[in-house]
């Protein structure tokens, strides 16, 4: 596993326009986009009776962990589980895939064909659902427009429309009630890269406004209300 950079922030709506211009003239669009540029997620987030994982965030520690399942554009045909870790803005991603069927599975609360198996990101998941009690917490759905450049390996991705699913966890449940968590003021822009960003892209997201900030949709839509 390559561990790659990851660096978020808050930005209006006018840096985004002005953002995604000049990213559009050099930069292409991310392979899930639709005709309109964009694509939605729809993640299930697990964490711990004390709620360890959103703690863990809001505190500022440097190193955590988290697990979620996620499919885009509702097509849940394509199932990823992934286990996310970071040390500071430093981040690696371990995924596989998973079938719809053993999602519900883990949502029913039958997991032991995790322990069973020989995918080890299942074994992982298995072993943290059994000593730190994770379980599916909360729905995250969010709309993305995501540009890629060779050159470094840099994502830049722009995040709207982040919903909470509150209590539920029926990730398949198309008509769960969500409720909107972003203020439509501000948009969420995120930068990924290995190894090094280059000038041109580093130029090309500048803002008079723009600091990097503790930023978490999960953490987001867990807060919601509070």
């Amino acid at each position: 596993m390559q561990l790659r950079h990851e660096v978020k922030h808050y930005i209006n709506v006018g840096d985004f326009v002005a953002i995604r211009s000049r990213l559009s003239h050099l930069l292409r669009l991310d392979e899930h986009a639709r005709a309109d540029g964009t694509y939605t997620i729809r993640s299930l987030y697990f964490d711990d009776p004390d709620d360890r994982v959103l703690l863990e965030k809001i505190n500022g520690l440097d190193h955590r962990t988290k697990f979620r399942i996620r499919f885009y554009n509702g097509d849940a045909s394509f199932i990823r589980l992934e286990k996310k870790t970071r040390d500071g803005t430093l981040c690696t991603k371990q995924s596989t895939s998973i079938a719809r069927d053993q999602c519900e599975r883990i949502m029913g609360g039958d997991t032991r064909f995790l322990g069973a198996s020989e995918q080890p990101l299942f074994a992982d998941l298995y072993a943290h659902m059994g000593i730190a009690l994770l379980r599916p917490r909360t729905i995250v759905d969010y709309v993305r427009e995501a540009y890629v450049f060779a050159p470094g390996d840099v994502r830049v991705t722009f995040d709207t429309s982040v919903r909470t699913g509150l209590s539920s966890t029926d990730l398949f449940e198309g008509t769960v009630p969500t409720v909107e968590t972003l203020d439509r003021r501000y948009v969420i822009l995120e930068v990924k890269y290995k190894g090094f960003l280059p000038d041109i892209v580093g130029d090309m997201i500048q803002t008079n406004e723009r600091r990097a900030s503790a930023v978490s949709k999960y953490a987001l839509c867990r807060m919601f209300g509070l």
